[in-house]
């Protein structure tokens, strides 16, 4: 049986679901994902459950494991998945100890026009 990376997003050992890096390291993260080319922007989730919550806020799309992380994205039309994909760990990887794990929730229409 495999073991499965603990969610720091709700943790006896992080208070408030955070640990007191976690504010820092999980805007580091947002920030440098949405600047991968091909990344439309952060993704929630079906039901939003992927995300990391703070005090007085959440960030959605990231959720910070013990180790790695979750990254949600929307990708721009066009953009190659796997390129992109790989460009997201790249960039997560320096940030965060641990595997990083990449999902497509969506694809940005053409154009960008809002869903």
């Amino acid at each position: 049986m495999t073991e499965q990376p603990e969610d720091l997003g709700v943790s006896d050992r992080h208070p408030a679901g955070s640990s007191d890096d976690a504010p820092e390291q999980v805007d580091l993260v947002a920030a440098a994902v949405l600047a991968v080319p091909g990344v439309a922007d952060l993704h929630g989730g079906v039901l939003g459950e992927v995300a990391t919550y703070l005090p007085g806020r959440r960030v959605s799309g990231v959720k910070l494991l013990e180790p790695g992380a979750s990254v949600h994205v929307v990708l721009t039309w066009g953009a190659a998945v796997a390129t992109t994909t790989a460009a997201v760990r790249e960039v997560v990887r320096p940030l965060v100890p641990g595997p990083v794990h990449v999902v497509v929730e969506d694809v940005e229409p053409p154009g960008g026009a809002s869903r």
